[in-house]
Formats: structure tokens, sequence, C-alpha cells
């Protein structure tokens, strides 16, 4: 058995506008590799319920976890709660827990609690609430899909709540060789090695440097002594 499976959801025009430049995709990214879980995809939305709803069925039908970001807000167009519950067949009303955590916190500091804050108490229905540490207001998980913020150190945060909750698989290791040599060059002696040790992945990452050309090659896999042994016949094969 391979391990468990997982897409991400970025969710906000201001990603796909250029104005905001994500940064939670490389964090969950990484996250997930230690923690056995593979990420096969990502994919960005705008903030259309129609984006969203398609997005998150496809997503949750293909593979084991879905993780979004974005779109839980105060604002009119934090709309993922709704989206999300949409694409289950349910609702997301205020819930009292919600409600009341958010409440607590406004009111410990003397700020009024709004009703554009209460928006953030949305929580569709069956579905369990992620803790944030940060600001208070929850993300969620309903069925196999965790609804996070889009702000990075909220994001952050809940990904470290939700992590322990899901069954991982082997770490993806790596090690990488720096080569100066083009990929031209190396192509077909990689492609060769790649096709011995067929149970790694191999990666090529071409660079200029002082108008030379390089290669990184990155060798990953779940068995540190096969990763050990590829990284050997690299070196054989290209130097240091």
């Amino acid at each position: 058995m391979g391990n468990p499976t997982a897409a991400m959801l970025v969710i906000g025009d201001e990603i796909l506008s250029g104005r905001t430049r994500d940064s939670n995709m490389h964090h969950l990214a990484g996250e997930l590799t230690k923690h056995g879980v593979d990420l096969k995809e990502v994919r960005v939305v705008s903030d259309e319920r129609a984006a969203i709803v398609e997005a998150v069925r496809h997503l949750a039908l293909y593979f084991d976890h879905v993780f979004t970001s974005g779109g839980i807000g105060p604002t009119h167009d934090d709309i993922t709660a709704e989206a999300v519950a949409a694409a289950f067949g349910t609702t997301a009303p205020q819930r009292a827990d919600a409600l009341k955590l958010l409440g607590d916190h406004y009111a410990a500091r003397g700020i009024e609690f709004t009703e554009a804050r209460k928006r953030m108490a949305r929580v569709p229905e069956g579905a369990t609430m992620i803790a944030n540490p940060v600001s208070v207001a929850p993300g969620f998980t309903l069925e196999n899909v965790h609804v996070m913020a889009g702000v990075p150190s909220v994001f952050e945060a809940m990904v470290a709540g939700v992590l322990p909750t899901i069954t991982g698989g082997a770490p993806l290791l790596s090690q990488s060789l720096r080569v100066m040599r083009g990929e031209g060059v190396v192509a077909d002696p990689l492609g060769a090695l790649a096709e011995e040790f067929s149970d790694l992945s191999f990666g090529s990452y071409p660079f200029q440097q002082d108008g030379a050309f390089g290669t990184n090659i990155v060798v990953r896999g779940q068995d540190a002594a096969r990763v050990d042994a590829a990284m050997v016949r690299l070196v054989e094969l290209f130097g240091t």
C-alpha cells in the first residue's frame, strides 16, 4: 500500500490576480512530505461559489485528504464555508460553540463582536472544528476536507493541529547532487539510472552560473538505503 494522498485547494481572487504571493502550498507540501502523505495536486480557484463547489467535489473524490486555504474570514467574499458545505449537500450556519469561542475572545479584549465577525462562526453541519491558536476563529474538517485560513501564520498553526489526526505513511527522503553539466549531457545516463532504480524518483533542475550550465539532480524515495545507493551511482557517473 502506498502513502495516503492529498490535494490542496487555494481559494482567492487575490492569488489569481497576483496581488498576493501564496506561501501556504510550499509549507503544506513540506509538512505532508514529513508526515508521509503524498501531495498530488494543487488547484487555485476564484472567490466564486460554483468554482469552489466543483473543485471540492472533484478533489474529495479522488484524494484521501483535501486541504483548503482562504475564504473563511468576516468579509462578504469569504464564502468558503458555505461552498464546502454545499459540496457535501449541507449548510454552514453560525454554530453555537464557535460563536461562544469568538464572543469570549472579543469580550476579553473589549472589542465589539459585530455581525461581520460572527460570520467566522459558520461551520457546516457534522464538521469538526480546527483550533486556531493565533486568532481564535476556527477552521473545520468536513469528511475528508480540511478548511483553513489563508493568513500564513494561521494556516500553519492549523496544519500543525490537523496533521496529528491523519494517519501518514513513510516520509519521503531526498538527496541532491549538483553537476556542472547541462541537462542535455546528463539526460541519457540519468534516464538509464532511473530505470535501474525504478522504485525511486529522479528529478533534474537546470541552472546557469557564470555563463556555464549545470544541473541539480534530486533523488527521492522512502527507502534510505536505496536513495544512498542511487547517490553513489550518481557520483560515479557525474562526479561531485
